[in-house]
């Protein structure tokens, strides 16, 4: 916190962290997170002067929330997160009488269809991984990964932390850890588990030799100094791609994410199914990858409608063909 002396704010902050990271087992990730968030919570309750939880009220926390418009709404969300499990566990040990954050709802996120890429530009993006002959290390590790993101949907945490063991080659198969460490096995193409085996037989090794420190047993995917890659080095990869490919959309992580989910459901495959695939809790979580180009709703439209189109052509002529 931002006092020297610790407050009782500060003390029962550490208590709930300490009970998050012992008792309910959150990853050391979660509880980081949750300190630097309750941390601004608490400097902003400080600047009221207030230092103790049992003086804060509904107000109080509808006002944090306000002032933090300079964040995105997801920021925003996952702050007010922290505070309501700050203030259930103050309830829980009998630190506070009653949870005035209760009542305090999250901004409503707006929700945007996210943007894919064409089959054919992802063929082009994929494509453009493999540099020069595409056989050096580097190059089959671009393809591979690229196509395994394509091929699978997994979320770029998810391929990152892929460990060997995971990959059932035979079988054409991988079993992915989601988030809660929640398992699912998702099938592998044929392109993607091709471009596999040429990275794990001739570019794995090149760059796991390359490491200092000791060699790296267990991840699928090494950086240049044959240790596990990062998720900031998937970024640059897919931008590099993306550049070299000529797209201008634009390309983040989760691009190849939202393409396989839209591809399938183009493709004929139902939302239940990709909902699996992806590895979403809710369906209403997918479904937003079900939307329909303008292109295709007005076609659908034309074929469908019995009047959508004049038989003879006059109703066209008389007010314009689409």
């Amino acid at each position: 916190m931002s006092t020297d002396i610790p407050t009782a704010f500060d003390d029962l902050v550490e208590q709930f962290l300490v009970h998050d990271g012992v008792e309910r087992g959150l990853s050391r990730a979660t509880v980081t997170a949750y300190r630097s968030d309750l941390r601004r919570y608490g400097d902003f309750l400080k600047s009221r002067g207030i230092t103790d939880l049992t003086t804060v009220s509904g107000t109080d926390v509808a006002d944090f929330l306000a002032s933090l418009d300079d964040l995105a709404a997801s920021s925003r969300t996952r702050m007010l997160a922290a505070v309501h499990e700050l203030h259930r566990f103050a309830l829980d040990q009998g630190t506070v009488d009653q949870d005035v954050s209760a009542h305090v709802s999250p901004p409503r996120r707006p929700r945007r269809l996210p943007q894919v890429l064409t089959v054919d530009e992802v063929r082009r993006l994929l494509e453009a991984a493999s540099v020069g002959t595409g056989r050096d290390p580097v190059s089959l590790r671009d393809r591979a990964l690229l196509e395994f993101l394509y091929a699978t949907g997994a979320r770029v945490s998810e391929a990152t932390g892929l460990d060997l063991p995971a990959l059932k080659m035979q079988e054409h198969l991988v079993l992915l850890t989601g988030k809660g460490d929640k398992q699912r096995l998702v099938p592998v193409g044929t392109y993607a588990a091709c471009a596999l085996e040429a990275y794990l037989s001739a570019g794995r090794p090149a760059l796991q030799r390359k490491a200092r420190h000791g060699t790296e047993l267990s991840a699928v995917f090494l950086n240049k100094r044959g240790r596990r890659l990062s998720r900031q080095s998937v970024w640059e990869i897919l931008q590099y791609c993306a550049r070299r490919a000529g797209i201008t959309k634009p390309v983040h992580p989760h691009t190849l994410r939202h393409c396989f989910a839209t591809h399938l459901l183009e493709g004929g495959a139902d939302v239940r199914t990709v909902q699996e695939l992806l590895g979403h809790a809710s369906v209403t979580t997918t479904q937003i990858y079900t939307h329909i180009s303008r292109t295709e709703l007005i076609e659908a439209y034309r074929l469908a409608h019995p009047r959508a189109i004049s038989r003879d052509g006059s109703a066209s002529s008389e007010h314009g063909a689409w």
